[in-house]
């Protein structure tokens, strides 16, 4: 039997991704989260795109996603992984009340929202990601005090994720990074663009 993209993503809690994929085609829209020309594809450039690497995150984890906009892939994290514990930041108000709203409709009890810019939170985590905020020199600013030690930020990346490590790793060093990999999720489930995701320890 062959198990769709979607059901490898997410088993049996897929009700609720296709339930968050009509908020974000709906009120997403109407909010000017998703934009009009992503509704077609939903599944494959952004809620599969984002769950690929939830696979990295280990068990009971508690995650921080950095500037989490339409919860892109906070959200999507929490409904694939009801183990982990995630918490959504995000400053701008009309965003962090689309979060609040989407998980309360979702009925997702392991999920946070802060209205705050990462600078202001005082809170580690065991993994923090974030995707589409800013350049990975920039990124790692905001996001690697957030790490705890031992624990790694995930960074959703495109095509340029190897040139950005080399223009972010003095700064990344100095913020205490340990290794750093760029990698690629998704191949098997035959997305059309593998997520890539640069992975930067924590010493």
């Amino acid at each position: 039997m062959t198990v769709s993209r979607e059901t490898a993503a997410f088993g049996e809690r897929l009700p609720l991704a296709e339930r968050y994929a009509e908020i974000l085609a709906t009120t997403g829209v109407e909010r000017g989260l998703i934009g009009p020309r992503e509704v077609d594809r939903l599944w494959d450039r952004h809620l599969l795109n984002c769950a690929a690497p939830v696979v990295r995150v280990p068990e009971n984890a508690t995650v921080a996603d950095v500037g989490a906009g339409a919860g892109l892939p906070g959200l999507v994290w929490a409904i694939a992984r009801p183990d982990l514990h995630v918490t959504l930041i995000e400053p701008l108000l009309r965003r962090a009340t689309f979060l609040e709203e989407a998980s309360a409709e979702l009925d997702l009890d392991n999920v946070t929202v802060l209205r705050a810019r990462a600078e202001e939170v005082s809170e580690k985590y065991d993994v923090v990601t974030a995707r589409a905020v800013a350049a990975l020199d920039k990124l790692g600013r905001w996001c690697m005090p957030l790490v705890k030690p031992g624990g790694f930020l995930l960074a959703l990346k495109g095509r340029s994720a190897a040139e950005e490590v080399e223009s972010a790793r003095a700064t990344l060093k100095r913020l205490k990074a340990g290794d750093i990999v760029v990698a690629t999720y998704g191949q098997d489930w035959g997305l059309d663009v593998p997520t890539t995701v640069v992975e930067v320890q924590r010493r």
